[in-house]
This record gives C-alpha cells, structure tokens and sequence, in this order.
C-alpha cells in the first residue's frame, strides 16, 4: 500500500525526546520497519483543548459496557485469534493484501521490529468470547499517544459505531493520562474525514510545514485531491 508522504527517514527510536520531535514536525512511525518514519498529512488533538461533543457523547451512551484495557506490547497472552480478527477486518473493509496477518502477529509480538510498543484492548463487558472484540496498536510516550492500525469484530452491531467509540475512549485515555496530544494518522483521502469530529484538532500542513487548525481548508485539500 503506498501512502501519501513528504519525505522519509530511518532513526533510532530509543529517545522518545526524538520521536516526539520528528512528530512536531508532521512525521510518523510506521508499519515498515524498526525506526521508520514518513511526512504526512498529520492529525492531531491537543488533549487540553478537547471536550466530549453531543455527538461524541452519543456514540459513548450506545457502548456503555465497552472496557478499555491500555497494555504495553509484547502482548503475553497473543493468540492466533487476534491476527485473525484483524486480517479480516482489513480485507472486508479495505481489500485483500491490506493487513496480512503474519504483520499483525508481528506488531503485537516482535517489539524489535515494530514501532508501535503498546495496544488499546476492548471488550464489551456481556461479551461471551474469550478475546477481546477491538484493538488498536499504539506508539506512546510520557507526552504523545499515537493511535494506529484499529480493528475489530465486525459481528458487532454497526449502529453502536464501535470503531469511533474505541477511539474515543482512547482519546479520552491519554487526557485523562495527562498526555499532551494523541495522534489520529493521516488525513488525505475523504474516507478519512470522520476522524473531524473532535475539538481541539491540529493537522500538518506538508506545504507550510506548519501546523494548522482551520478544519475547512483541510477538507478542501482534501476534496481537491480526490478528484485529481
């Protein structure tokens, strides 16, 4: 899958002082390898300027029985049933070849070659199965939180929205954890403008190189290069 980037880098990624920096500056850890990072169209909340709208509270009252479960990777209790969920999550959602399972198996498993080093576990309290029924890895430090790679059952009821309420939870996690922002990935195609619903948004404008607030001008970026 090719994404939309600027530029591209390998670094260590045992500073987080460093890993913060580069994504001040609008990069992000990838699936790819150990230290990679691309230039993107960055989304992010500034955490103390976010509140819970009528709607996001909404979407909160349809899963009250969703618990959240923060862990640090590797997951020690990783069965081959998490990778399954997810390989047809991607594939149903996004195509076939979107997420294979042996890179699930590995981002959960191998934190020597993964970036992401911590994942949001959600079940559903009257939830009968023996895993968990959401996920979505994370790379996270003392300031920033960045929210990756989501999936989750699809048997699940498409109206309690399950997707926006885990990351809403998780956005509600790193507030109340006192983190300083969570990133959300990109935003450069329009299947990915739901993720504008929140208060407190900032994007990475890859021409200024600056960050941004104005909302609208980024859907038009994005309607733009839609049709180019």
């Amino acid at each position: 899958m090719n994404y939309f980037k600027t530029e591209e880098k390998d670094i260590s990624i045992s500073n987080p002082v460093d890993i913060t920096r580069e994504y001040n500056n609008g990069f992000v850890l990838t699936r790819k390898s150990k230290g990679n990072l691309i230039q993107t169209r960055s989304l992010r909340i500034k955490l103390t300027d976010f509140e819970l709208s009528s709607e996001n509270r909404r979407i909160l009252n349809k899963n009250p029985d969703l618990k959240l479960d923060f862990q640090l990777l590797p997951l020690g209790n990783y069965s081959w049933q998490i990778h399954n969920l997810g390989k047809t999550f991607y594939t149903e959602r996004f195509g076939d070849g979107t997420m294979s399972a042996s890179k699930i198996k590995e981002m959960f498993t191998e934190t020597d070659k993964s970036n992401m080093n911590s994942v949001f576990v959600y079940k559903y309290l009257s939830s009968v199965n023996d895993f968990a029924d959401g996920y979505a890895l994370s790379y996270e430090n003392d300031q920033i939180i960045h929210y990756a790679y989501p999936f989750y059952s699809l048997e699940i009821p498409k109206e309690k929205n399950l997707g926006m309420a885990m990351m809403l939870n998780a956005i509600n996690y790193s507030k109340e954890k006192g983190k300083e922002f969570i990133y959300l990935g990109s935003v450069v195609e329009k299947k990915s403008l739901y993720k504008l619903q929140f208060s407190g948004l900032e994007w990475f404008n890859t021409e200024t190189k600056q960050w941004e607030t104005d909302l609208e001008k980024l859907k038009d970026l994005v309607e733009h290069s839609d049709t180019d």
